[in-house]
């Protein structure tokens, strides 16, 4: 028979268990904002008590650190398990189930619109980024000899897609490059002297995924526009990572991945498309002609699943219950946490600019002397920590050339994994790499 110590003990051991796995939702997040909400964002960033609560409704591996969420992020629970809510519902007749789940869209449309600064009837609801930007790139009537300006660090898919148009329709691509970190004006610069009479597009990143380089887009957008030049804009590692409204950038064309920064299913992407462009803009999969003027020909795929785009609706409510203020002052605390340590040593070479305005949670950083490439495997085969490398070899000019490590933390991310981080790359600056 159990003693009364036994039994409180075994209560207290269940309580417990129940406190590390009861599962946080949009409440109890909104509840932990409430009680901070008279402090600044950066008073907030650094506040570990209350980003101890966000983490909570995340359920992730901590057996390894992840430093690679540029790539993808883990959705909160509350996300993931409606996702899964609405694939069960689907499951149960799907003809019938999950055409309702797509009526229903028009609501994750609404809030994606209201919370981010744009009309409803300008955003198409796609599967990711390049398709997004594919639309626009593909969408557009080119012909021969007209003239593209892109840059190196643009992503590889969407260069290599203005390199099939040029194959097929012998238009010409110009890509700039620049060094890392730079200038707003500098790279206004550099796209006023590479524009001619023929050209017809610019396409650039609003933060680059190579280097975390923000671009002005606003500025570049009303250049291209007083000459009558589309501006398509790649915002894959944008939206969601630091507070702005699309409307106010201007461009004519915006593609987003929305389970990077957002933290929405895997397979949920964003098109903004200005209304004045939506007629001209031929979709990827044909629509009739009558709704030539619809965002939603853009979303003409065929048969697919609604259950991830009906999850958009929680992953939007998830980030206001934070604040996208409070949530890019964290994700800027955490980087500078790593890159202010690590810069002390002169070795140490930051390829992004810590400048504020300028970094929030995407940053590259490598070791003088040291392959970035070695390092990969090492920080994985030693501390567990999932990271990737990024940069790219100019053959013209040298200078413009680097390789380094992509360190992308998200809000669940504790402070005792980036300091591992640090005490990783400290090592590797005292003692080298292993043979």
């Amino acid at each position: 028979m159990l003693s009364r110590r036994s039994v409180l003990r075994l209560a207290g051991a269940a309580a417990g268990a129940a406190f590390a796995t009861r599962s946080y939702g949009i409440e109890e997040v909104a509840a932990a904002t409430a009680a901070v909400d008279d402090r600044s964002p950066e008073e907030i960033a650094a506040d570990e008590t209350y980003w101890r609560e966000i983490q909570f409704a995340f359920s992730l591996d901590r057996t390894l650190i992840n430093l690679n969420n540029g790539n993808q992020c883990p959705s909160p629970t509350v996300v993931h398990e409606a996702c899964k809510r609405y694939m069960d519902i689907s499951n149960q007749a799907p003809a019938y189930h999950r055409g309702l789940i797509e009526r229903n869209i028009e609501t994750a449309r609404r809030r994606l619109a209201a919370e981010f600064g744009a009309d409803p009837e300008e955003l198409a609801i796609t599967r990711n980024a390049s398709e997004s930007l594919q639309i626009a790139q593909n969408g557009l009537d080119l012909e021969a000899g007209d003239e593209i300006v892109t840059t190196e660090q643009d992503y590889g898919r969407m260069l290599t897609t203005w390199d099939q148009r040029a194959r097929r329709d012998r238009i010409r691509v110009t890509r700039l490059d620049f060094p890392c970190p730079t200038t707003q004006a500098d790279l206004v610069e550099r796209f006023e002297r590479a524009i001619t009479p023929r050209t017809k597009v610019l396409h650039f990143c609003h933060i680059t995924n190579q280097s975390g380089q923000l671009f002005p887009v606003r500025e570049l957008s009303r250049m291209a526009r007083q000459r009558g030049i589309t501006t398509i804009v790649d915002g894959a590692h944008a939206l969601g990572h630091f507070p702005f409204k699309l409307r106010d950038l201007e461009m004519d064309f915006y593609g987003v991945s929305l389970h990077k920064w957002l933290l929405a299913p895997l397979g949920t992407g964003l098109l903004y498309v200005r209304r004045d462009r939506i007629a001209s803009t031929w979709p990827m999969q044909a629509a009739p002609e009558r709704r030539a003027s619809d965002i939603r020909k853009f979303e003409e795929i065929g048969t697919s699943p609604a259950a991830t785009k009906a999850a958009i609706n929680e992953a939007v409510a998830f980030q206001q219950a934070i604040g996208i203020d409070r949530k890019a002052a964290r994700l800027r605390h955490l980087t500078l946490r790593w890159a202010n340590e690590l810069k002390k040593n002169p070795r140490i070479k930051l390829h992004s600019s810590l400048e504020p305005g300028q970094t929030w949670g995407l940053a590259v950083v490598s070791i003088d002397g040291v392959d970035s490439n070695r390092l990969v495997p090492h920080l994985w085969d030693k501390y567990r920590i999932v990271i990737n490398t990024v940069g790219h070899e100019n053959v013209k000019t040298p200078s413009l050339s680097y390789r380094g490590l992509r360190v992308t933390p998200n809000i669940y991310t504790p402070l005792e994994e980036i300091d591992t981080f640090v005490e990783a790359m400290q090592g590797v600056l005292k003692n080298g790499l292993p043979a």
